[in-house]
């Protein structure tokens, strides 16, 4: 099995220093957990909503550097920090996700308090 790591500079991120933004293997993008934060400056939006919109585009991104799209998502994991975000976290997943992919939602605490929202996904490549 051959495996093709996705780079932080494919993606115009900075440089994380224990994992990788994703792999490509066996015709598959396999991502690593993507927060709502701004990949270029660091910074994270207050709102659930916000981040949330940014963690899916930048989920995007991944995928695009990896061959993939939103379209080929076929399995999705997400992580909230409180249960009461579910709503208009479903709200904005669902502006993303019409074909509606398996689906995994854990209410967490994350290590850093000003993450609410964070997602990892499984898609075929175009």
């Amino acid at each position: 099995m051959v495996a093709e790591k996705i780079t932080w500079e494919s993606i115009k991120g900075k440089e994380h220093p224990v994992l990788s933004p994703g792999y490509v293997s066996n015709g598959h993008v396999f991502t690593s957990g993507i927060i709502g934060s701004n990949y270029a400056t660091g910074e994270t939006p207050e709102s659930v909503e916000e981040q949330c919109h940014l963690a899916i585009k930048n989920l995007e991104s991944v995928l695009k550097a990896g061959g993939s799209s939103l379209d080929k998502v076929f399995k999705v994991t997400m992580f909230i920090s409180h249960a009461e975000y579910s709503k208009i976290v479903n709200q904005v997943y669902g502006q993303y996700f019409p074909q509606k992919p398996a689906r995994s939602c854990v209410v967490v605490a994350f290590m850093d308090a000003a993450i609410k929202y964070e997602l990892e996904a499984i898609a075929t490549i175009d």
